[in-house]
């Protein structure tokens, strides 16, 4: 029925006079071609269309075949796949190629979620033939071609190991591969243009739909790619795309260093700024940033004579950015792209300046998420070992105010102990022979001293919350007290003692007294409720309410809430020791 009907409307349509089809005609030649193909009959419809006397028909019609093609392509069925191909290769020789394109994007826009790949791999140069048939129109086509082609990549899962990228299992590696292939031609062309012009034109409409491609790509799928070492994986097709796209960057005119620099170097009050941030989108230079700096790829196209300062103020808005998500892929390279950019700084060589800069203040603060929030506890390590890192490359001066803004800022007990270990070493180094410096030594210091031996709410300040700061506070101050002599006081401290009593120590004694009141009461409670055990609710029952972090913990059985209660006695007898060796060593000195 399908193969009469078939030939009738071919019959019927050859007498059509100028192409002038019905929309009828259309119809019915697309649905019984579909269902002669579907039916097995591709020897027949292939018979149809090479005839020439159908030379018209099939060139305005014959596209509408493409679905059940691709269909039957993608399938490989010996019997009719033959006869299949044939017809495909003769529709491009002979259809319209906008229409083509139309026909082949819209195969890729409906494709078959578990045939991403496959339908991608065939569709491909196919589709990059049509292209080129456009001639000096095909532009936006291009842009279209590629955004389809992309959105379809985002589908497939990233290889995550190595085996998983060698066996390709998910088939990203085969589309990024084919992609490179795909674009060259029309890099080719953008380059020729280059060339004749002699400049880079910004509105050559190939170049920036090629230029969207490279972006879009360096987003996704290159910023969730976590590449292998080429110790690791000497063939790499996910590098090797990376590779691609960034010398395809520097084939179309655009400077590696001049995109690096975008964020540092733009100017937000001129005209085409918002045009800007979207040609070049933050997330997409992230990614560029990092696979110049951590993977090293196509860094004999960057040059190197940048200072390596330089490169880092224009890395903190990317490496801001990375460390502003959750995602453990972001975290990574952010906490990657920061090291690897701060080992080729000079320790002790960063201005107090850069602190004036936006970033250089948000960066920390994302870091002291990580190291707090992130549930990887390699994360957490490095997040710490980068932070260190980063407190290394400041000049003296700008350590000093560093440490200032994060005792006020950080809000993290954890953070403030580190950041009073961080101090009590710096004012170590200061007190060696050659090693003074007018900001961890007298008037200077005694500010910064005043900040940290301090209790943030007084008697009432939550102990155990604070214990990180409260037992380096402590701690800094029985190491000033023995190593700065009263004699000498280089540090200031023994004129400083009546104050630091009176705001510190003094309001750490009271509360130290209460919170063992308090936790002294609860422990006897408990302890009275567990030997009663009068029934099984009062048993089951909390005898306190713990919270960390503000959020409270589920019910604890009467043996947990013992430990924890007898856990903070101790913790209050071990700040109680420390301050009582302060007050010892203030004691000898004064009968001395």
């Amino acid at each position: 029925m399908a193969l009469e009907q078939f030939s009738d409307v071919v019959q019927r349509c050859q007498h059509v006079q100028d192409e002038n089809f019905s929309p009828a005609d259309f119809d019915l030649f697309s649905t019984t071609g579909r269902s002669c193909i579907e039916q097995g009959h591709s020897a027949h419809v292939l018979s149809v269309i090479i005839d020439e006397r159908n030379k018209n028909i099939v060139s305005c019609m014959g596209w509408n075949l493409l679905e059940p093609l691709v269909k039957v392509l993608l399938k490989k069925e010996e019997k009719n796949l033959h006869h299949c191909q044939a017809i495909f290769s003769h529709l491009l020789q002979v259809c319209s190629p906008k229409e083509l394109v139309v026909g082949l994007l819209e195969q890729v826009e409906e494709l078959d979620p578990d045939a991403v790949a496959e339908t991608v791999a065939l569709l491909l140069t196919p589709l990059q033939t049509v292209l080129l048939k456009l001639g000096k129109r095909k532009a936006s086509t291009l842009g279209m071609a590629l955004s389809t082609l992309l959105s379809q990549l985002t589908k497939l899962p990233v290889p995550q190991s190595r085996e998983q990228e060698e066996d390709d299992v998910f088939g990203l590696c085969r589309c990024c591969t084919a992609l490179s292939r795909f674009i060259r031609p029309f890099v080719e062309e953008i380059k020729e243009n280059i060339k004749e012009r002699r400049t880079v034109s910004r509105d050559d409409e190939l170049r920036v739909e090629v230029l969207k491609f490279c972006m879009k790509s360096l987003s996704e799928p290159l910023l969730d790619v976590q590449l292998k070492d080429p110790d690791a994986l000497e063939t790499s097709p996910l590098r090797d795309f990376a590779t691609d796209i960034l010398v395809t960057l520097c084939s179309i005119g655009e400077s590696l260093p001049d995109l690096l620099s975008h964020s540092l170097l733009r100017k937000h009050d001129v005209p085409g700024f918002l045009e800007e941030e979207v040609r070049y989108p933050k997330e997409s230079l992230a990614s560029l940033a990092h696979l110049l700096f951590v993977h090293h790829i196509a860094m004999d196209l960057f040059p190197s004579v940048l200072s390596p300062v330089f490169v880092l103020q224009c890395n903190m808005e990317y490496i801001e950015l990375l460390l502003s998500r959750t995602e453990e892929s972001r975290l990574q390279k952010g906490l990657e792209l920061y090291e690897k950019t701060l080992v080729r700084v000079e320790d002790g060589s960063l201005p107090c300046d850069l602190l004036e800069l936006k970033s250089f203040l948000n960066v920390p603060q994302d870091l002291i998420k990580v190291m707090a929030l992130c549930p990887v506890q390699n994360v957490r390590t490095k997040g710490l070992s980068v932070f260190q890192l980063s407190i290394d490359k400041f000049t003296t001066e700008a350590k000093y105010k560093f440490f200032r803004c994060m005792l006020k800022t950080s809000n993290h007990s954890g953070v403030e102990g580190y950041i009073i270990q961080n101090i009590k070493n710096q004012i170590d180094l200061a007190l060696k022979p050659g090693h003074e410096n007018d900001w961890f030594l007298g008037k200077h210091l005694l500010p910064l001293l005043h900040q940290v031996l301090s209790l943030p709410q007084g008697p009432e300040t939550d102990l155990l919350h604070n214990l990180d700061r409260i037992m380096e506070s402590l701690n800094l101050l029985r190491y000033l007290l023995i190593r700065d002599k009263e004699w000498h006081n280089e540090t200031g401290i023994w004129s400083e003692l009546c104050t630091i009593e009176e705001n510190f120590m003094k309001p750490l004694r009271t509360g130290l007294n209460m919170s063992r009141a308090h936790y002294e009461a609860e422990l006897k409670s408990t302890t009275e409720k567990k030997k009663k055990k009068s029934s099984t609710a009062d048993s089951k029952a909390p005898a306190c309410m713990v919270t960390v972090g503000n959020e409270t913990l589920p019910n604890m059985t009467p043996e947990m809430q013992l430990q924890v209660l007898q856990s903070a006695l101790y913790t209050f007898d071990l700040i109680e020791s420390v301050l009582a060796r302060i007050e010892e060593i203030t004691e000898a000195k004064g009968q001395t």
